[in-house]
This record gives C-alpha cells, sequence and structure tokens, in this order.
C-alpha cells in the first residue's frame, strides 16, 4: 500500500505540473503544418532558401526544448514545495489565514490535495504562503 500512495502523490504532482503550464497557441502538429503549406505555395521560381528552411527548423527545436524545461522546472517547483513542508513538521509556525487572523502552533502534519502540499497546525489546513514564521520547538 505505501507504494500506491507513493505513486498516487507522483502523479498528483505530475498532474498539477501539466496543469501549471500555461495553455499553448501552436504545436509541433501546427508548426509542420505551416511548414508544408509554406512549401507548397512557394513560388517555384523564386523558392525559399534552404536556409530559411533550417533556421525555421532550429527555432522549433529550441521551442520545443524550451516547452520540456518548462515542464521540468514546474514539477521540480512542486517537488521543492513538498520538501519544504516536510522540513516543517514538528516545528512550530505561525501562519495567517485568509481572512487574516493570525494563528501559531506546532506543525503535526503535511497535508497533499490535487498536488499542492499544505501544512496542519492547531487542527486547521494553511498553505505554504500563509506561513509568517518558523522557529524550533
Amino acid at each position: 500500500m505505501p507504494v500506491n500512495s507513493i505513486n498516487s502523490t507522483t502523479d498528483a504532482l505530475n498532474l498539477q505540473a501539466q496543469s501549471a503550464l500555461p495553455e499553448q497557441a501552436l504545436n509541433q502538429q501546427d508548426f509542420l503544418k505551416l511548414l508544408v503549406a509554406q512549401m507548397s505555395a512557394q513560388d517555384p521560381m523564386n523558392p525559399v532558401s534552404n536556409s530559411d528552411f533550417a533556421a525555421q527548423m532550429a527555432q522549433f527545436s529550441t521551442l520545443q526544448t524550451t516547452q520540456s524545461m518548462q515542464t521540468n522546472l514546474a514539477g521540480l517547483e512542486l517537488s521543492q514545495a513538498v520538501i519544504q513542508a516536510n522540513s516543517l513538521l514538528g516545528r512550530t509556525v505561525q501562519v495567517q489565514s485568509a481572512q487574516g487572523v493570525t494563528d501559531s502552533g506546532v506543525v503535526s502534519a503535511v497535508e497533499i490535495k490535487a498536488g499542492t502540499p499544505s501544512i496542519i497546525v492547531n487542527g486547521q489546513s494553511y498553505g505554504l504562503s500563509a506561513l509568517l514564521s518558523v522557529s524550533q520547538t
């Protein structure tokens, strides 16, 4: 059973990382369609040079690499948030609720909902953004 919970947590982090990325307007299929349309509509007396096509392919390759790196960074950011939340276990923290009420207590648990970690203080769940201070117990 513990393996399943680890996998479901990893899956939740991956899902959250994918949904955290902005929607892309053009994808690889769109680029290839544009490239084919450009090639078929070019003037046979004045064709586009091979260097222009090579430059477009290089730009597209760079775009794919950037998108992959963006996905990896989003996953890394979520993993880092989970590690940060886990490091707070057993520590005394001061948190501020959405209503502006300040509370302090010992972090008793870490909860992950939809891939986002939150800490449990005095039976209440708080996001990491509500954290005001951390001290040794």
